[in-house]
């Protein structure tokens, strides 16, 4: 039975250092803030590689490590085909979409929706999508807690609250989902990509670490190469070869249809489009999503291949869980890690799948203020609301869309494994995101092609699951028949396309807006992007000076403490050239005003 390094008292310390850090980011982030245009988008100064780094590390949050090693851990080498697809997405995003979100000058995500097709549109949209989004936030908060709880140790514990008993998981839900409201209320756009930022520091040194820590283990002395050898030699048969889900051709298909949309339309990168300075850091931005994209998923799945020899039997390591080879990365951390980076190993993939709440949280709630409110009070008051009444409805709405998407959590373990229900709901909610596609590549189609296509998308998908149509492959049943509905549907009604009809007339203008490149004027690096990256710089510092601390405490043969020292010496050297850098190009500005 091999020995986890579960949290103790000096990773709970680290994990409360490094609350206390994203509260600094909070705090920073919120004096950005002067106005909804900087809660909602940074005011477009955010620097493209910090938009580019807080999309990439979003996307990369607990899912990964938790649902999607799960995935790795049972079907091997397949995984590196469906968990580097995005690399493909974000060339399509480099080549076109990005410049065409820049373009088209949003104040808000679903303000495409009114440009292109209608504010009947954009209604429709916001209503239907509340709930997805409620049930998308509940499915990651509840694929973290399973990281969470078992980090912790007390997955197996119950808690007497007074007014209810409930689990260590239960309550790490309540505990976490709180910490996700409140955290997401304060700080906007600019508190998501900084800590994401951070986040994404973090994991790719714990992963840099781990990536050759599980093969030196599986060599049992003889060395990194001995491991491959061993995992060649003692892994299932086919491990090696697409099986189950990954060499059916029309899975595939589906996955990428939904990684298409997902990566250049789905509406958090959208809003990432919008903050940064022109279309060239788009284009920037995508190109670093896209290494990421490959590089990142490499280091993780391949010690979760290794995992499936290190930890056989992983019903029995963790029987509780509904899955229990989704625990397995975390099984790899608690073993091969020592403590200090354990804890802010935690915390770091806490924070990110927080920061991937913020993201729904943000521009659901931007559309439901800008999109929604404004307009509303408008027609029915005569007047504007000012920005400091648009703020308060932004923060009640992601208050009580977080409240719903704890409860939410609650009861998804019912549902079954985590990857499976993100693959159901992922599949489900696609259909919204088809028409936005087409919509912006193709412009030809009448103001209620939108909502007809969508509609016909869903309805599509529902009938199928409720008739048990192909249930064995519902993924791709639901991701195929909704993308041909959507298509049939929304090419079809260009035969009732006239130009000249006056509820055309934003679409002219968006049209003209699309060929219209931006490109940002004047001194392209703000103020505010200096202090960003320096704010950066000095969290790298203080957690890299905190890591090399670490290396008095208490260790073990197999996660010795020396290895926080290996953390933090490249945390630190990261912090520093980053502060030397920002320090030179502040010292530039200084010079070219005098």
């Amino acid at each position: 039975m091999p020995v986890f390094n579960t949290v103790n008292t000096l990773d709970y310390g680290l994990i409360g250092l490094y609350f206390v850090i994203i509260i600094w980011v909070g705090i920073y982030a919120a004096r950005q803030n002067k106005n909804t245009d900087e809660y909602f988008k940074g005011g477009g100064h955010i620097p493209w590689i910090i938009a580019g780094l807080s999309n990439w590390v979003s996307g990369y949050s607990a899912f990964m490590f938790v649902a999607a090693a799960g995935f790795t851990y049972l079907n091997g080498i397949g995984a590196a085909v469906i968990f580097t697809s995005a690399f493909w997405a974000y060339l399509v995003g480099y080549a076109i979409f990005g410049k065409l979100w820049r373009r088209a000058r949003l104040s808000s995500p679903l303000h495409f929706l009114t440009r292109r097709f209608s504010p009947s549109t954009t209604y429709f949209y916001s209503i239907t999508a509340i709930i997805p989004q409620i049930v998308g936030i509940g499915q990651g908060l509840y694929i973290l807690c399973i990281f969470i709880s078992t980090a912790l140790g007390f997955n197996e514990r119950t808690f007497d609250l007074g007014f209810a008993v409930v689990s260590g998981f239960e309550l790490s839900i309540i505990l976490v989902g709180t910490v996700m409201v409140v955290y997401s209320v304060i700080g906007g756009l600019w508190a998501a990509v900084l800590s994401d930022t951070v986040q994404a520091i973090i994991i790719t040194v714990m992963t840099l670490i781990i990536f050759p820590l599980s093969f030196f283990y599986l060599g049992e002395g003889g060395g990194f190469m001995a491991g491959f050898t061993r995992l060649l030699n003692e892994a299932p048969a086919d491990y090696f070869k697409l099986s189950g889900d990954t060499a059916k051709p029309l899975f595939l298909l589906a996955y990428l249809i939904n990684v298409m949309l997902g990566y250049n339309v789905s509406w958090a990168l959208v809003q990432r489009y919008m903050s940064v300075a022109d279309e060239r850091d788009t284009k920037k931005m995508a190109l670093l999503c896209a290494f990421f994209s490959v590089f990142g998923p490499l280091l993780w799945i391949l010690p979760v291949m290794g995992s499936r020899i290190i930890f056989p039997d992983m019903n029995a390591l963790w029987p509780s869980f509904a899955v229990p080879a989704e625990a397995s990365f975390v099984s790899l951390a608690l073993m091969l890690l020592p403590h200090g980076l354990i804890g802010f190993v935690v915390s770091a993939i806490l924070s990110a799948t927080l920061g991937q709440a913020n993201d729904a949280f943000n521009w659901l709630s931007a559309t439901i203020t800008r999109d929604m409110y404004v307009p509303l009070k408008k027609r029915w008051f005569g007047d504007e609301p000012s920005d400091k009444s648009q703020l308060r409805v932004a923060r009640l709405t992601m208050f009580i869309v977080g409240g719903l998407g704890v409860w939410v959590a609650l009861y998804i373990p019912k549902l079954g494994g985590a990857f499976q229900f993100a693959l159901q709901f992922y599949s489900l909610t696609a259909a919204f995101m088809m028409p936005v596609a087409l919509g912006i590549l193709y412009r030809r189609t009448p103001w209620w092609s939108g909502i007809a296509s969508c509609s016909a998308a869903v309805i599509t998908g529902l009938t199928l699951m409720m008739l048990g149509v192909w249930k064995e492959d519902a993924f791709a049943r639901n991701m195929i028949s909704e993308s041909i509905a959507a298509l049939v549907v929304f090419f079809g009604s260009a035969y009732w396309f006239n130009q000249d009809d006056p509820k055309h007339a934003e679409l002219r203008k968006f049209e003209k807006d699309l060929r219209t490149p931006a490109f940002g004027e004047g001194e392209h690096l703000q103020a505010s992007s200096l202090k960003a990256y320096a704010l950066i710089g000095k969290i790298c510092l203080i957690i890299g000076l905190v890591l090399i601390a670490s290396v008095f405490t208490p260790s073990t043969p197999i996660a010795p403490a020396w290895l926080n020292i290996i953390a933090g010496a490249m945390c630190t050297t990261l912090g520093v050239a980053i502060l030397y850098l920002t320090r030179g190009q502040h010292e530039s500005r200084e010079e070219s005003a005098s």
